[in-house]
């Protein structure tokens, strides 16, 4: 766990100084401050507000343990365990196998579960990846995907400024091939440290999703499942919604996903493999 944070840590000083040396290159203090509070000001509202719009987005609807027993009180038992407060419970009627959480922090929390993936599941590898979503909201990965998105997001609008109005004027303006250079590729690589933040917080949320559940092998078991059913069958809101891929537990995007550097997601088959080694 202590590596995934370290990673995470230094990933994100990589994108802020990214950000720095970008804004000084082509916007000067003036032009890497407006980008940043602007960027700042559209994801704090993200932050805020992203998760009811996701789960409007989906047409999840609300259960209790009224509604959905099964469920209900799975998510309850694993929340105790997890020491976090009981978040919000959610069914969203799709057949491909997915689940996702929501939410600014463990107070105002949210785990949604399709239809695909609790008829597929047994009941022991449902639990892993309820695990893995409550892990998500112990971790405030939300949190660390706002500020990663935000720096991200000031990032291309600080190339997109310099596209528009030709970046920063003066005696100091830098090579102006250099500056084009820049502002075509500090946005890619904006976007690779972004998706590889992603990609280490999913690690650790298998593994807090292993200890919360103390099943490490049931949600590999899972994960293999979901991955081996998940591309035939399409998830057509994510198809439309693109940009909400990472919050699944498994990309839910057709033609077998993103790969490689833009992957919100690590290797199915590297994720299994961390899993079983925690059960030997």
């Amino acid at each position: 766990m202590f590596g995934n944070w370290m990673k995470t840590s230094i990933l994100m000083a990589g994108i802020v100084a990214l950000f720095g040396a970008v804004g000084a290159l082509i916007g000067g203090q003036q032009g890497m401050l407006i980008a940043l509070l602007v960027g700042g000001a559209m994801n704090v509202w993200a932050y805020w507000f992203s998760d009811k719009m996701v789960l409007r987005m989906y047409n999840a609807r609300e259960v209790d343990e009224a509604t959905s027993p099964y469920l209900y009180n799975m998510v309850r038992e694993l929340a105790f365990r997890a020491k976090i407060p009981m978040p919000k419970v959610y069914i969203i009627d799709e057949p491909q196998p997915n689940a996702f959480a929501t939410g600014r922090n463990p107070e105002h929390a949210a785990v949604a579960a399709t239809t695909g993936i609790m008829r597929m599941l047994s009941e022991r590898e449902l639990r892993g990846v309820m695990a893995h979503e409550l892990a998500h909201v112990k971790n405030r990965d939300i949190l660390i995907s706002t500020m990663s998105a935000t720096v991200a997001g000031a990032i291309s609008m600080l190339a997109q400024f310099g596209m528009f109005f030709g970046g920063r004027d003066g005696e100091d303006r830098p090579n102006p091939a250099l500056q084009i250079l820049v502002m075509l590729l500090a946005p890619i690589a904006a976007m690779i440290i972004q998706m590889a933040i992603s990609r280490t917080r999913e690690f650790g949320a298998d593994r807090g999703g292993a200890e919360i559940s103390g099943d490490p092998h049931a949600l590999a078991n899972a994960l293999a499942k979901i991955d081996a059913y998940a591309k035939g069958i399409p998830m057509h809101t994510a198809e439309a919604h693109p940009e909400t891929a990472q919050m699944m537990i498994m990309n839910p995007l057709s033609g077998g996903g993103l790969r490689g550097l833009f992957s919100t997601h690590p290797s199915t088959e590297e994720r299994i493999a961390r899993l079983r080694a925690m059960a030997v």
